[in-house]
């Protein structure tokens, strides 16, 4: 197979990781903390997970007594990718198979296909020294494939026991973010009460940022894409700052939390930027939005600068309180008229029939709303008929709002510059890079963290590794219990156990760096360009965490 000279090169990368996974494994042990409760709905949870419910943290270090004989036996695991790419993931399962191979060379790793479908269906390949040797250090999740498919159903819960059974396991790992977790926490659950032995444990990943908490600094995946985007909006930055006459919206992915835009504002000082979470603090308005990018476009143009860059999260318009209250009235009245609905001819009729039933206020805005949004509003559902948010165009629902103002203002004397804008969604790009060096290293410890967790006989925890703003080598690995981090959320009509999302925590020394300096930005040209991502130099180009990371443990020191 042709490989690019990168990806010759990475293969000759060796991840860092915490010292005291260097150790010979029978030397190694966990020590245990205080009993845990999940954060919210204690009592309703406890009685879902009886047997893993109020674990305790637990911490790897060595060994002060004899060798552990449970660290060096013959193991059989399997492994899932579940949901979107995250770089890192490869070198996740790395981790975990050098892991099993020093600990027993007769370990074996199954890999099932296409995520928690191949657990399902019982399709998987054994994973060879062959295999992972050749997706050391890469991006994307080709390896074994990934998948969305969640196993909630009594037939996939038994399918999903009978395959591990038929497999000899002694334990699965799913590799996934918040939903695919709580899949892990379920799972292992289900498992214990049918009698089974069978391990299951997590690791954390997502790009958006948003599985975190005191214990779990970031997962794996953020950093490489939060890179990858930041180098195309320094990028676009400069080619701005050279032509001099356009405006960039630039709508980031992170449809629940806005860690990605936070730290691509960080890297880069954009001119404007919104974190959604804001937004719905302070009830802005999307009249209010477009104000506030009027008034940097205003403020630049009596410099003559009639350009800039404005950051939008993706799911900005759900935190739009009127946005908000739009989308539930269309959800639920395009569900209840869906006949009278398909008997329509156009958008045109859609919507003078909508306008019947909504409220006035959902009624304006709609009618207010430029077509092709309107359109995605009404036509994009997803299988459960909800609004898909990530396909509505935001960046260019501002652009036009933005115009519309200036060019009303102009009308009136109050603007006399010009206005041209262009719109970009970063997405895609960032999901399947080449990890960055920190994504290597954390991805294989969180690997290597994983496997010491299941020699120790655990179950129902996710794998993490702390003190990330310190070099890998002090870094710490430790294990979460998974009902730790759950709480009751409404799902298609009843209550449900599900891990919660960590947004963006307004009172956060990250958030507050931004908010200092977000003034200075909108008026001046102060734009930082990072670059590509650095696989090679000196540590402080190639090994540098998230600054999201780097300024949550300076406000803790």
């Amino acid at each position: 197979m042709d490989i690019s000279a990168l990806q010759q090169a990475r293969y000759s990368y060796q991840p860092r990781f915490p010292r005291v996974l260097s150790q010979e494994p029978s030397t190694i042990a966990l020590s245990q903390g205080l009993p845990t409760q999940s954060i919210e709905d204690q009592g309703a949870l406890k009685a879902l997970f009886k047997h893993t419910y109020g674990k305790a943290l637990v911490q790897v270090q060595l060994r002060t007594g004899q060798a552990g004989e449970n660290m060096n036996r013959t193991l059989r695991v399997g492994v899932i990718l579940s949901g979107g790419q995250a770089p890192g993931g490869h070198n996740v399962i790395a981790g975990l198979y050098d892991g099993l191979k020093r600990g027993n060379p007769g370990s074996r790793l199954y890999g099932f296909l296409g995520g928690p479908s191949g657990l399902i269906e019982n399709t998987y390949r054994e994973l060879s020294d062959a295999v992972i040797d050749a997706y050391r250090n890469t991006g994307g999740f080709d390896m074994i494939g990934s998948g969305r498919t969640k196993v909630e159903s009594p037939a996939q819960f038994a399918s999903s026991l009978e395959t591990a059974k038929q497999l000899r396991l002694d334990a699965l790992l799913i590799i996934g973010g918040d939903d695919s977790n709580t899949n892990a926490a379920v799972l292992a659950e289900y498992f214990l009460d049918q009698g089974s032995p069978i391990q299951v444990i997590g690791c954390p990943k997502t790009i958006d940022g948003d599985l975190k908490n005191e214990h779990i600094q970031t997962s794996f995946g953020f950093d490489t894409a939060v890179k990858t985007y930041s180098e195309l909006i320094g990028n676009i930055a400069r080619d701005a700052n050279s032509a001099k006459k356009y405006w960039h919206f630039i709508k980031l992915m992170g449809r629940s939390a806005s860690h990605i835009t936070l730290e691509c504002a960080l890297k880069t000082r954009p001119n404007v930027c919104f974190i959604s979470e804001e937004v719905a603090e302070k009830k802005w308005s999307l009249g209010q939005i477009v104000d506030q990018i009027c008034a940097s476009v205003i403020k630049r143009a009596e410099h003559k600068e009639y350009f800039g860059v404005v950051l939008i999260p993706e799911g900005l318009v759900e935190f739009v309180p009127e946005m908000k209250q739009l989308i539930l009235e269309l959800n639920d009245t395009l569900a209840r008229y869906e006949g009278e609905l398909a008997a329509l001819p156009g958008l045109t009729e859609h919507i003078a029939f909508l306008c019947t039933k909504l409220s006035p206020a959902a009624q304006g805005l709609l009618g207010s709303l430029p077509g092709n949004i309107a359109r995605e509003l009404l036509m994009d559902r997803d299988p459960h008929g909800n609004v898909q948010v990530s396909r509505i165009e935001t960046e260019k629902l501002l652009m036009g709002m933005v115009e519309k103002r200036l060019a009303r203002l102009k009308e009136q004397g109050l603007y006399t510059g010009k206005f041209s804008a262009l719109g970009h969604f970063f997405g895609y790009e960032g999901r399947s890079a080449f990890p960055s060096n920190f994504d290597a290293n954390y991805g294989y410890s969180l690997g290597l963290t994983a496997f010491v967790l299941i020699a120790s006989g655990l179950t129902g925890y996710i794998a993490c590794v702390k003190n990330l703003s310190a070099p890998p080598e002090e870094w710490v690995p430790a294990g979460l219990p998974l009902t730790m981090m759950m709480h009751l959320e409404q799902r298609h009509g009843s209550r449900k156990p599900v891990i919660k999302k960590a947004l963006v925590d307004l009172a956060s020394a990250p958030f507050k760096a931004f908010a200092a300096e977000r003034d200075t930005w909108a008026c001046t040209t102060s734009f930082l360009f990072p670059g590509g991502i650095q696989y090679f130099g000196p540590p402080e180009l190639c090994d540098r965490p998230p600054r999201i990371v780097e300024l949550e443990q300076q406000g803790k020191a």
